[in-house]
């Protein structure tokens, strides 16, 4: 029973490291209106998606991210690629660190000294590519990651709990482990920007 909860498990994680962020082909060579941005990334990211009825990115967010200045305002309401380029980036950052946080690691992106709405001084191409290359080659190791966590969690499960026909317990204990490994990277990004991001204030 177990061994076949774990082929299920396998492929709940090959069907979520197959979905793909937004690539550069993806955005249109034309800025678009807020509308446009949100169609876009409904359909783009539709599959990341928990619940149907989720959006992946609303008006409202946009216009909060914009105050914050997370990023730079539209030019004539319309968004141009820089602009997909952040906030993909972002949805990926907010599932795990706050706006404060994101805010930070963004600001060395900018010139604000020259311009009070922020003026990119870095090349957004070459980072998202650099991003996407990264998530990519991870992606396609996390399969052999995730049956060591499980292996290892029967292992340890089978040598601790006396009921070991009871699958709901080890899959607590495999959720538990997750949940744990995504704590302490959260943590340790959190560290990141407090020790490298911080002190540049």
């Amino acid at each position: 029973m177990l061994q076949m909860d774990k082929e299920t498990l396998l492929k709940i994680v090959e069907k979520l490291s197959s979905c793909k962020d937004i690539q550069l082909s993806d955005i249109p060579c034309i800025d678009l209106y807020v509308d446009q941005v949100t169609t876009l990334f409904d359909d783009k990211l539709g599959d990341i998606k928990r619940e149907p009825s989720e959006k992946v990115l609303t008006k409202t967010m946009i216009n909060n991210y914009t105050k914050s200045k997370i990023i730079m305002p539209p030019k004539n309401k319309k968004y141009n690629k820089n602009h997909m380029i952040l906030l993909s980036l972002i949805y990926n950052l907010k599932q795990i660190l706050s706006i404060n946080d994101i805010k930070l690691l963004f600001d060395p992106l900018f010139n604000r000294a020259n311009s009070a709405k922020g003026v990119l001084k870095v090349d957004l191409d070459e980072l998202y590519n650099a991003y996407l290359s990264i998530k990519e080659d991870d992606m396609e190791k996390f399969s052999d990651y995730f049956s060591d966590v499980f292996d290892h969690v029967l292992s340890v499960s089978s040598e601790t709990i006396k009921d070991t026909n009871n699958n709901k317990q080890t899959l607590i204990l495999l959720v538990l482990a997750l949940a744990a490994q995504a704590a302490f990277n959260k943590r340790l990004a959190e560290n990141i920007i407090d020790e490298y991001f911080k002190a540049e204030k």
